[in-house]
């Protein structure tokens, strides 16, 4: 998959706070697909394979009435294998009666929706790249209607049977507080590239000339407050390097440019500018 490939950093488990673990996780196995990987008290960890979490759930005992309007997750989104496993998905999410977005943005074909607590969820397949366009260092990315109807065809009347095991963490898009500082951080940190600016209020950044592997909007406002501790939502992701060399490079970078970096028993995290964490993991072989 052109997100992953080899030498990109890409995102890998985003971890969310939940006010009701039983209701949301109910939600992830029986209407998204996924399958519990782990499982112990207050925190669930789930996966498309059996072997890698893509998404971890966690109770917090002392959560506060979820905030608006604040810095955090607009939507995590995961990335299917093929356009037909698309497909599949929008025919169980419409009979599930599931209210659904839907947009072709050129590079892709996506399905947006909500979980129980008002996350947001992309669910998308890549078209080739051989189809992307470029201009001036900036990818053709649009929004405009689907046609589910030809989609659906994709299907061949193969039935739903959960995500399927090629599925990874695409991209994650979240709210910020200023657009211009939080970009600085992502290029001059953390090594991301920009490859697509919405005026003055989103802007698309990735590795290796993907489409996008982070999202980021002023869209809840501009100097939007953090999200507090106790709220519930995002509560970190974790971008993969694909190598110690290019973690510990981005580690120096983010020292140089005065951001937080916090090192505790071998997991290294950092902050951007809208309190956003980030976990800086090696990817595995």
């Amino acid at each position: 998959m052109a997100s992953h490939d080899k030498g990109n950093t890409y995102v890998g488990e985003v971890t969310l706070k939940v006010q009701d673990l039983d209701r949301v996780l109910t939600f992830y196995k029986e209407i998204i697909g996924f399958q519990v990987l782990e499982e112990t008290e207050g925190k669930v960890k789930l996966t498309a394979d059996g072997k890698t979490s893509l998404l971890s759930l966690e109770q917090l005992d002392n959560i506060q009435a979820k905030q608006q309007r604040t810095a955090g997750l607009y939507h995590f989104a995961l990335l299917l294998p093929n356009r037909s496993d698309l497909a599949k998905v929008l025919i169980h999410l419409a009979k599930s009666d599931v209210q659904l977005g839907a947009s072709d943005h050129s590079v892709s074909e996506a399905l947006y929706l909500s979980d129980p607590e008002g996350n947001g969820i992309e669910i998308y397949s890549d078209r080739p790249e051989d189809t992307w366009t470029w201009k001036n260092g900036e990818v053709g990315m649009v929004t405009e209607p689907l046609d589910a109807e030809n989609l659906v065809q994709e299907a061949k009347g193969e039935s739903w049977d959960g995500l399927p095991a090629g599925t990874v963490m695409g991209h994650i898009h979240l709210h910020v507080s200023n657009l211009q500082k939080t970009e600085e951080f992502y290029r001059d940190g953390l090594g991301f590239e920009a490859v697509l600016q919405f005026g003055s209020q989103a802007l698309f950044m990735s590795t290796g000339k993907y489409h996008h592997h982070i999202g980021l909007n002023t869209w809840a406002g501009a100097g939007v407050p953090e999200l507090s501790e106790n709220s519930p939502g995002l509560k970190q992701f974790i971008l993969e390097y694909p190598n110690e060399e290019k973690r510990n490079q981005a580690v120096e970078n983010l020292r140089n440019i005065g951001a937080h970096v916090q090192e505790e028993s071998g997991i290294i995290r950092t902050t951007d500018p809208s309190g956003n964490v980030i976990q800086l993991n090696v990817q595995s072989v």
